[in-house]
């Protein structure tokens, strides 16, 4: 249960906004469409950010996340491609604001059955807009894969 409501809160973060970044030859770069998802060779990596206010309280509860419209959670998966089971990875991030301003996140893993998300938390203002860098080498991968997406957040 809690585990689908956490992927169902996940993906519905990311309706709510996601947006390309600055493009560079080695990050792949979320569309501004809402694009979830992004392929990385045998893999794909699935990411969010929301507000963890959205999040249900037992869900807050069960992963020790702060409920806050003030708080922001970035949520991040890797998948098998041919058979979509999670897969073990270094993942991390590097946030800025649109001043450049850095934020700091620090992922951790959580396991659930037969799951595997990354889950971070930072603060966020009112309208602020953070572009999430993500790094990510999936066990069994010797090059990291870089994406980039940003999201707004309304706090208000």
């Amino acid at each position: 249960m809690i585990r689908k409501t956490l992927i169902t809160l996940s993906f519905l973060g990311l309706l709510s906004g996601c947006g390309g970044a600055d493009e560079s030859a080695d990050t792949l770069v979320a569309q501004p469409d809402g694009t979830s998802s992004v392929d990385i060779g045998e893999h794909v990596l699935h990411f969010s950010a929301q507000s963890t206010d959205q999040l249900p309280p037992e869900v807050a509860r069960a992963y020790n996340i702060v409920r806050s419209k003030n708080r922001a959670m970035l949520n991040v998966s890797v998948l098998n491609a041919s058979d979509n089971t999670s897969v073990p990875a270094d993942v991390s991030v590097k946030t800025v604001n649109l001043t450049g301003q850095l934020k700091n996140v620090t992922m951790r893993r959580i396991d659930e059955q037969d799951a595997i998300y990354y889950i971070g938390e930072l603060p966020v203002a009112n309208r602020e807009t953070l572009i999430f860098d993500i790094s990510v080498t999936p066990e069994g991968v010797e090059t990291a894969s870089e994406v980039r997406f940003k999201r707004q957040f309304f706090t208000d």
